[in-house]
């Protein structure tokens, strides 16, 4: 399993959470198995999600697809306040 971190700046969370639910489909066809939003308890303008994927492979490709299509244009992401930073996460295994 491999988990895609993304976090960014927002400007209103209820206009973020509906720009996030209208890629829902999008998120199922990459092959999302889990998503977890947060917000840091000091700081309501801030956001991080974290996307399950079967494999790092899976969750670079829809890293691709957030930096060329989402993240490229402010009309498909709306409530977006800054620059995301993602990066492909690996389980580490501790013996």
């Amino acid at each position: 399993m491999a988990t895609l971190h993304i976090e960014h700046p927002i400007s209103d969370l209820e206009v973020w959470l509906s720009a996030f639910q209208r890629f829902a489909e999008a998120r199922r066809g990459a092959g999302v198995r889990a998503q977890r939003i947060y917000q840091p308890a000091e700081d309501d303008k801030y956001i991080l999600v974290q996307l399950d994927f079967d494999t790092a492979e899976a969750a670079s490709n829809f890293k691709s697809f957030l930096e060329t299509v989402v993240w490229a244009s402010t009309e498909t992401s709306p409530g977006l306040a800054g620059t995301p930073h993602a990066r492909v996460l690996e389980p580490v295994t501790v013996a």
